[in-house]
């Protein structure tokens, strides 16, 4: 299967996809400031994709609980230099996380392939953006809900967007309750859109946090693995994770079990 996001033709479904995380803010939730200035953080995303990264996504707004919004021009002002530069240096296909519209098109302009929106807002700028200039477009569930909500929402994406381009995100940890959560991690099956590839994101959340007992994000790999694997084998096509070096060998493994799964 294959999921269009401008000139890339990203396959998908024989093995899980690995999106590496670039934080480019001051105040993320797990790695705020290590990779904040234009070298540290094109260089962690290189090293990302030699651990085994096959999309890098960029982020330069923090969306943790309590965050505190900067202006688009503001986060483009971040994005721009480290995009250009990774842009120049790898053809692996790269992702910008924003909700505005106006950051999103000056991505698109300089080499980003897809937009991965938290926003949660079908009708939108973005959306007739992503029409227009064939880029690959994250679509994510934003507000409480379970299986039956997000399926909803994803049968609604689809008519809002050439499908070919999208890419569905059940929004863990983004107004849901701990329940919503797990149950949403545990039965991707029931909702997830035949042809439309399917985003996990939920490394070193506080759902992972409180089901593992681990209060440091940064130590959550254990637990992320384990999410990984159950959504994995429920039907997840594509993972968003931080430590992509140690959590690949879990999502390998997963992917080895899945084969075997009759």
């Amino acid at each position: 299967m294959i999921w269009y996001c401008r000139d890339k033709k990203i396959e998908y479904g024989s093995k899980t996809l690995i999106m590496g995380i670039v934080n480019i803010t001051p105040d993320s939730f797990s790695d705020g400031g290590c990779w904040f200035s234009e070298e540290d953080a094109v260089k962690h995303a290189l090293q990302l994709i030699e651990d085994g990264a096959d999309i890098i996504d960029l982020g330069a707004q923090s969306t943790r609980p309590g965050y505190e919004e900067i202006p688009a021009e503001e986060e483009w002002a971040r994005l721009e230099p480290v995009l250009k530069t990774l842009r120049s240096l790898t053809d692996k296909p790269i992702s910008v996380d924003t909700y505005f519209p106006y950051t999103a098109k000056k991505a698109i302009e300089n080499g980003a392939d897809i937009i991965n929106d938290v926003g949660g807002k079908l009708e939108s700028e973005t959306a007739e953006l992503i029409n227009s200039s064939g880029a690959g477009w994250v679509v994510m569930h934003n507000g409480p809900g379970g299986v039956k909500e997000v399926k909803e929402f994803f049968e609604k994406a689809i008519t809002v967007c050439n499908k070919k381009q999208l890419c569905l995100d059940m929004g863990i940890g983004f107004g849901k309750t701990y329940e919503e959560n797990l149950e949403l991690i545990g039965n991707v099956k029931k909702y997830r859109i035949e042809g439309v590839p399917l985003l996990l994101g939920v490394s070193r959340k506080r759902v992972i946090g409180a089901a593992s007992g681990e209060e440091e994000p940064e130590k959550r790999t254990y637990g992320n693995i384990a999410a990984d694997t159950a959504a994995i084998l429920s039907g997840a096509d594509i993972i968003r994770i931080h430590d992509v070096k140690n959590e690949i060998k879990g999502i390998r493994t997963a992917d080895e079990i899945k084969k075997w799964i009759r």
